[in-house]
């Protein structure tokens, strides 16, 4: 577990300019030690270049950057104690295994004598034991990426910035790795700063996570508060599968509120945001959260519905329907599901109030929406 108690990173008011681009716009944080914490977003959202600032290869336009309490601000990157692990790796071709991982130590004026137990470890820490003579092109992907992990951890750094580093492994080498770099990172108990734009590794490996859009962050939380506490309309539309439906506050209540969708009354959960009746709104729900037909245990909001379109995606069925001129996606388990239903069937959909996270509709304009025409 991260120790709560010492800071590793932090970013005071850090703000990056590229010209009259704002890359990164007033980033606070305070990273901990021996914490997993990820920058996660969208492609040009600034994670990468937060993550270059804190490195030293950028200078903040404003704002400072502190390593162990140490204001590292203007202090360039080779006088860090932070190693980066890119995604091409950055071996060097001509050297072997061994040569590779020496090198940080070799540019530190240890000798390669004195190194040897040093690189046993970082090797033995990644299960690359016994490749020491190996060049980078004879081993494969996530081979290679084990060894700049080695080479980068050798030092022992007081954090490791990480960016992007599976992006170049296919899928299910890539799901692998994931369990590699947390048990490494679990092992070691160093700082990792992990930059990515894919949620599953964020949410799976993750401390916390900082999600960001247009230089800004919208939410820095736990993946479990991240995904059922969502702080914007985009981050709810970035993390996980969600369902979004337009409609009106009816009434504002105690512990919940109600609200009007294509007709029907829906009670919601309490909002954050202060809203009054009448106010237009953004309901969000979790796809794995909708009801299909349920049985005795009735949920909160039941609504008669037609199942417009049936998808079997291996482990579960993906249920659109429709009612009213809105539509709702439910996800329901292959072992759970119910083969006699077919498309055009007229079904009841349900979900619990406390499943509906609503937002103001003036947030609707960020949604992140997938379409066949996007692709």
């Amino acid at each position: 577990m991260p120790n709560s108690g010492l800071t590793a990173i932090e970013l005071r008011s850090l703000t990056k300019k590229f010209d009259d681009v704002v890359a990164v716009d007033n980033f606070d944080v305070i990273i901990r030690k021996g914490e997993f914490f990820s920058l996660l977003g969208p492609s040009g959202c600034g994670k990468t270049t937060t993550l270059r600032v804190i490195a030293g290869l950028e200078i903040p336009t404003e704002g400072s950057v502190l390593l162990e309490n140490q204001d590292v601000t203007r202090i360039p990157a080779y006088k860090r104690n932070i190693n980066t692990v890119f995604q091409d790796y950055a071996l060097f071709p001509h050297m072997n295994v061994k040569k590779n991982i020496f090198f940080p130590m070799k540019m530190k004026k240890v000798k390669m004598d004195d190194a040897g137990p040093r690189i046993q470890k970082v090797l033995r820490l990644v299960n690359m034991e016994g490749f020491e003579t190996r060049l980078p092109q004879q081993l494969s992907g996530g081979q290679r990426q084990r060894i700049a992990l080695a080479r980068s951890l050798v030092n022992e750094p007081a954090a490791l910035l990480l960016d992007e580093p599976l992006g170049a492994l296919d899928f299910k080498l890539r799901i692998a790795m994931q369990k590699v770099l947390k048990d490494i990172q679990r092992n070691v108990g160093i700082t990792f700063v992990y930059v990515t734009h894919d949620q599953t590794e964020a949410m799976t490996m993750s401390d916390r996570i900082a999600v960001m859009k247009g230089g800004l962050v919208h939410q820095i939380g736990s993946p479990d508060e991240i995904y059922n506490e969502p702080a914007s309309a985009f981050v709810a539309s970035f993390i996980g599968d969600m369902n979004f439906l337009n409609g009106k506050i009816l009434k504002i209540g105690e512990k919940e509120d109600h609200a009007e969708v294509s007709g029907n009354s829906v009670r919601t959960r309490k909002t954050k945001t202060i809203l009054n009746r009448g106010d237009d709104i953004l309901l969000c729900i979790r796809s794995e959260r909708v009801l299909l037909n349920p049985g005795k245990s009735l949920p909160d909001n039941l609504i008669k519905s037609r199942l417009k379109r049936i998808v079997f995606r291996g482990v579960d069925f993906e249920a659109t329907c429709e009612f009213n001129g809105s539509e709702i996606r439910a996800v329901v388990g292959a072992a759970f599901w119910d083969h006699s239903l077919k498309e055009g069937d007229i079904v009841r959909i349900g979900f619990n109030f406390d499943d509906v996270v609503v937002f103001p509709r003036s947030e609707e304009k960020d949604v992140i929406k997938y379409s066949a025409e996007a692709v």
